[in-house]
């Protein structure tokens, strides 16, 4: 069992960056400088703590937040090594939820990369303070200029130099740390590199940053300020005080320095998580769903939120959890604020990758696991059972971006495919399973084709169902272009009571405000919003009751029947008026039945008169890209049928906005990543139906008679 921390003693910050910086390794590097491991792992050699899942050893990357629970010199450290690849954001968002600090790496080969001011924006969206880790500054590209002037323009005019690397001879020679004004080398287990004198041809530089710095800290504090221009500087205590409200406040990036390859600047990285970054219990209160304020009070009333549901075979049912308030032990009994029941915690564990260790209780501010938890989930809230409920807002997960159709190899496997696809979605959020009876398929959307490789690999290999990824069908819609008069005369004799109903109507595009059609006596009027879209005005214009009031439900039926059959490609129809002003009846064969099928056969009638029309789902799309591949970009939009509705400058990056059609757009996340080598990325919200072309309409109906024929 681990030893017990109090909520001073705890620190938690996310591991964040573009895909390839350098996150994992150096999440290596600290756990064995730290002694939670025996030896330093490799991706290459599929070893690591972090990355211990199947299918990351055999993309070699990231897929999946691992939770790195480690103790340093009196603390305990929650470390979250997130994904790089944008497709895999619904890991990152919980783990930027309950982390305290981001830090946000930025390899010193590449610079600042698409991925990087992602994750900033969305750490921007959390209010969670960043402090920018330059990676592999052993390597032969290394870049130190270059990459603190891409932080400086890309992220944060407010970021100042706190480590920085120092090369001799074109090799690195240690970490210059700008508070200690020393220099450092290698690290190695359990022991930090003793601080050396800085060269004295760099006394200067290290003089400047240290002013940056100073001017930097003091602005964010009135009291520093005043201290700073009465005597000129800032004591080392005052500037690492300064520098902890600082970056509370997000006034103050720090641009730190390590190598995961030489094990240099980890010790300088772990000093500043647990001096300098604050403890859960020194943060500001958080704010709940209801707008009241929760601080970290470890004596106060149990509050967890569950941020993260795991079910792996060699591990069970596992929550995650931050305790935002009290303490927590094994055995407590807590209500889900969500669904009023009572959960009760069976143990509690900290997790190092794969490992869990138990431990109890947990103070305020801390991370942990909990199994067996059968009526929470992702985004619940859990307190006391003798407090006032208590809710903390839901993690924002991003709309999907792709989609593909999930179809069972074997005949029988719906349903196991389908307990299945929700599991997917239970641990990941940003999946969404969509049972589309519209399209009499299941879709499951996804953020990019990364994400939904990952969702085929684990249907095959961790739930043992066999799909096959096919494309979606696109929900098309129908409407009318002009009025058209409609007239069917049902009569059938069976021997015995028989059927008959004459029904005459006319149906018009519907526009709201419309006026009442010319020539008609409206008697009752009818709209309805129409689940897919659009609406449905039903007009009974009947004069001498050549037609029971009791009948028009029946004819009403039967118009809606058919729209949910579109009599062109079987879409769904919308945006219609309806006026029923003729007709004959029976009085001993007309009945509701027969007035159902006359009605919806005098609407398809008209509907095939009024220069009827598929519409197709617009979408807009704002894709980031950098200046270099706008060129590439914009030629290829208008192949996509894309209507380009204007482009602005966004630092380094363009923001193209345009119209694109669905049936174009499930297919260009990957069309994007390979014109921009991954650098580019988008986001898409529903726009407009509006019709298709008239090649694409005919191929359309032609399709859709195939398929009748071939059901028949």
């Amino acid at each position: 069992m681990m030893r017990v921390y109090e909520a001073h003693s705890i620190r938690n910050a996310v591991l964040l960056g573009h895909a390839g910086c350098g996150k994992t390794s150096l999440a290596e590097a600290l756990l064995y400088y730290a002694g939670a491991t025996s030896r330093k792992g490799s991706i290459g050699e599929r070893n690591t703590v972090s990355d211990y899942h199947e299918l990351e050893h055999e993309r070699g990357t990231s897929v999946f937040t691992s939770l790195l629970t480690f103790e340093w010199n009196g603390y305990k450290l929650n470390l979250l090594d997130t994904p790089g690849y944008d497709d895999f954001l619904g890991q990152v968002l919980p783990a930027l939820r309950v982390a305290d600090l981001g830090l946000l790496l930025v390899s010193l080969q590449s610079g600042v990369e698409v991925g990087t001011e992602l994750l900033w924006q969305h750490a921007a969206r959390e209010s969670l303070p960043i402090a920018c880790l330059l990676s592999k500054p052993d390597s032969e590209q290394a870049d130190f200029e270059r990459a603190v002037e891409h932080i400086r323009q890309r992220l944060s005019s407010a970021a100042v130099v706190l480590h920085y690397p120092l090369y001799e001879g074109g090799q690195l020679r240690g970490i210059v740390d700008v508070l200690t004004q020393h220099l450092y080398g290698p690290d190695t287990p359990g022991k930090p590199a003793p601080p050396t004198p800085v060269p004295e041809s760099e006394r200067e530089r290290v003089y400047r940053f240290r002013e940056q710095l100073m001017e930097a800290v003091a602005v964010a504090d009135e009291a520093l300020m005043e201290a700073y221009f009465t005597n000129g500087q800032l004591s080392d205590e005052e500037l690492r005080r300064g520098l902890r409200q600082a970056l509370l406040q997000r006034a103050v990036v720090p641009i730190l320095c390590a190598s995961a390859q030489t094990d240099i600047g980890l010790s300088r990285l772990l000093d500043f998580l647990t001096t300098i970054l604050p403890a859960p219990t020194e943060l500001p209160p958080v704010r709940l769903a209801d707008g009241r304020l929760l601080a970290c009070d470890p004596s106060g009333p149990p509050v967890a939120f569950v941020y993260r549901t795991l079910s792996e075979p060699s591990l069970g049912d596992m929550s995650f959890l931050r305790l935002y308030s009290g303490t927590l032990r094994a055995g407590m009994e807590l209500i889900n604020a969500q669904t009023g029941t009572v959960e009760r915690i069976p143990q509690l564990f900290t997790v190092l990758g794969k490992k869990r260790t138990e431990v109890s209780p947990i103070a305020a501010g801390d991370l942990a696991a909990t199994v067996k938890l059968r009526n929470t989930h992702t985004n619940n809230t859990l307190h006391d059972r003798n407090s006032a409920t208590v809710t903390l807002p839901a993690i924002e997960f991003p709309p999907p971006r792709v989609r593909v159709a999930v179809v069972p190899v074997r005949k029988g496997d719906e349903e196991k495919v389908g307990t299945a696809l929700h599991q997917l979605q239970e641990e990941d959020p940003s999946y969404r399973v969509e049972h589309a009876q519209e399209l009499r398929q299941i879709i499951l959307h996804g953020q990019g084709e990364l994400h939904l490789a990952v969702a085929r690999w684990l249907l095959q290999h961790r739930f043992r169902v066999e799909v096959e990824f096919a494309e979606p069908r696109i929900p098309y819609r129908e409407t009318i272009q002009k009025p058209a008069k409609g007239y069917y005369k049902h009569k059938k004799q069976t021997g015995g009571a028989g059927q008959y109903a004459e029904v005459h109507l006319l149906i018009e595009p519907y526009t709201e405000g419309m006026p009442d059609p010319a020539g008609l006596t409206v008697r009752s009027k009818e709209e309805y919003e129409l689940p897919w879209g659009g609406k449905l005005a039903f007009l009974n214009c009947i004069v001498g009751g050549v037609i029971d009031a009791r009948f028009m439900p029946a004819i009403l039926k039967g118009i809606m029947e058919k729209m949910q059959d579109g009599p062109l490609t079987g879409s769904y129809v919308r945006d219609i008026r309806v006026s029923v002003f003729d007709g004959k009846m029976h009085p001993v064969d007309s009945n509701e039945a027969a007035f159902k099928i006359a009605g919806m056969m005098a609407f398809k009638n008209a509907f095939l008169e009024a220069e009827p029309r598929v519409l197709e789902p617009i979408y807009e799309v704002l894709i980031t890209v950098p200046e270099e591949y706008v060129g590439a970009v914009m030629s290829d939009l208008p192949t996509r049928r894309a209507v380009i509705l204007g482009i602005e400058s966004d630092g380094h990056y363009q923001r193209i906005r345009a119209h694109m059609p669905l049936a174009e757009l499930d297919k260009y996340a990957a069309a994007l990543r390979s014109l921009t080598q991954g650098r580019a990325t988008y986001t898409q919200r529903f726009a407009e139906y509006v019709p298709v072309p008239p090649h694409i309409q005919q191929k359309l109906i032609e399709e859709h008679r195939a398929q009748v024929t071939e059901e028949a």
